[in-house]
């Protein structure tokens, strides 16, 4: 059986890889999104902002990447902002999918809204920007995730909730 090296920080060039998948699913969908309105890109970016104050304070204080570079740089950002919290509950937490809705309304809510801009005034560049959120948001970050960034993370062998969500055997 092959051990797979887990890192201890995560090198740059990885952190970029995550960052260049993350932030283009915010500014797609807050280009989408433009077809209503500003007030509605405010409200879809601070829904995206709330999400990642919620990780930080939910995942990122207990999480062993505290103050380091994990696949994404939110360990290290975090500490910045929050006070480290316990390992320990790190790996008690319990997930689902169920509790992920929040997270894959993300890319739904400006998917949704571009179908209703298209069969309001169909425009090819909103189109592309949903054609291109549909694949960065469902199988780009879920490969990253699952065969990069979980493969090599040493929270995954202390305890993760996340990875025993999605790698049970069924």
């Amino acid at each position: 059986m092959e051990t797979i090296k887990t890192y201890e920080s995560y090198p740059l060039w990885f952190v970029l890889l995550s960052n260049l998948v993350t932030l283009p699913i915010y500014a797609l969908g807050a280009y989408i999104i433009y077809g209503f309105g500003w007030i509605y890109i405010a409200l879809y970016l601070l829904y995206c902002l709330a999400l990642e104050i919620r990780l930080f304070k939910m995942s990122c204080v207990d999480c062993y990447y505290y103050g380091k570079l994990c696949f994404s740089g939110r360990g290290l950002i975090c500490s910045w902002f929050f006070k480290k919290g316990d390992p320990k509950h790190f790996a008690c937490k319990e997930i689902s999918w169920k509790h992920l809705i929040f997270d894959f309304l993300v890319p739904i809510i400006p998917i949704i809204a571009g179908i209703a801009l298209s069969i309001i005034s169909f425009n090819w560049w909103r189109l592309a920007a949903i054609v291109a959120l549909l694949i960065l948001g469902f199988p780009v970050t879920g490969y990253l995730r699952g065969s990069l960034a979980c493969k090599f993370c040493k929270q995954r062998e202390l305890g993760c909730p996340a990875a025993e969500a999605f790698n049970k055997k069924t």
